[in-house]
């Protein structure tokens, strides 16, 4: 089965919050409200490398983020 994502590297919550410096609630937000793409696997999530670029693009316009 195919979701049509192409997910390269495929990160915790708690490694994007690592990532962007904020807590892990944030990023649950962030995941249920749809405004960071995820993959649910079981009870927890993972997210791809090109959601959390995407949403930092986004909400960063201009900048150049090394993920």
């Amino acid at each position: 089965m195919s979701t049509g994502v192409s997910t390269g590297q495929l990160y915790t919550v708690a490694e994007v919050a690592a990532m962007m410096r904020v807590s892990k609630m944030t990023v649950y937000r962030l995941v249920q409200s749809g405004t960071i793409h995820s993959i649910r696997f079981g009870r927890s999530y993972r997210v791809p490398q090109s959601a959390v670029r995407n949403y930092l693009d986004a909400t960063n316009p201009g900048s150049d983020f090394s993920i």
